[in-house]
């Protein structure tokens, strides 16, 4: 089964009276279990790509089905409220609300999905404790390390048990250590069966992945099924 169904996606801007096209009839299917990573210099249609995979904006034409539901022609709520209910993110600078605890911080999309208190905040607290964060649940994230942080970003990525996960550089703002324990969390949780979607546009983060695509000019330029034996530093055309 494919979670991700994309048919000739277009997205274009306007610039005063020019149009400005960043996707180009974009076609792509990502199966269930999947990881794919989505890579490209500045400027190919990267996060594009990704804000309309996320349900973050609408396409100016073309199809997107997420996990069977056709979205086209959703309003804004009933698209907040599918992304809510089958997309985990992770983002690289975190965006954990500063004020909250990890666990409170883990617990939010749960609110939002309507999900009892008692129930979140045991789903909560056995996430971070998933990702050795059992002892952090109570610190603000000023009090953890970047490293730390991420962890509390994948456990609240995971609260709602997404359909997807979609990870947008996910270890750009972290020193190499820490960014390689987060690249093997993830590897760990498409082991399980998660699906991912990674943005990234590091060759190394990237070979990876099960899957890599390539961009340029906002048009899929490769697609390939990475072999164990390649080298990591495949060449792409980039």
């Amino acid at each position: 089964m494919n979670i991700i169904e994309l048919k000739e996606i277009t997205k274009t801007y306007k610039r005063g009276l020019e149009d400005l096209p960043i996707l180009r009839s974009i076609s792509l299917s990502v199966a269930e279990g999947d990881f794919v990573a989505i890579i490209g210099p500045s400027g190919s249609g990267k996060s594009t790509l990704m804000n309309t995979i996320g349900l973050l904006d609408v396409p100016t034409s073309g199809s997107y089905i997420l996990d069977g539901v056709v979205t086209e022609h959703m309003s804004d709520n009933a698209l907040a409220e599918l992304r809510n209910q089958k997309i985990g993110f992770i983002f690289q600078q975190f965006n954990l609300l500063p004020r909250l605890s990890a666990m409170e911080n883990v617990e939010l999309p749960m609110i939002y999905a309507g999900i009892a208190r008692k129930e979140r905040r045991e789903r909560a607290h056995n996430m971070l404790k998933m990702l050795g964060m059992g002892e952090r649940g109570h610190h603000k994230p000023s009090e953890l390390s970047g490293g730390q942080q991420q962890r509390v970003a994948i456990a609240r990525a995971l609260a709602i048990s997404p359909s997807l996960i979609l990870a947008d550089e996910p270890t750009g703002a972290l020193d190499s250590r820490t960014g390689e324990e987060v690249l093997e969390l993830i590897l760990q949780l498409n082991a399980q069966g998660n699906t991912i979607v990674l943005i990234t546009h590091d060759h190394h983060i990237a070979n990876n992945a099960q899957r890599v695509v390539a961009l340029r000019d906002g048009v899929i330029i490769d697609d390939y099924r990475n072999n164990p034996v390649q080298s990591l530093q495949q060449e792409v055309g980039i």
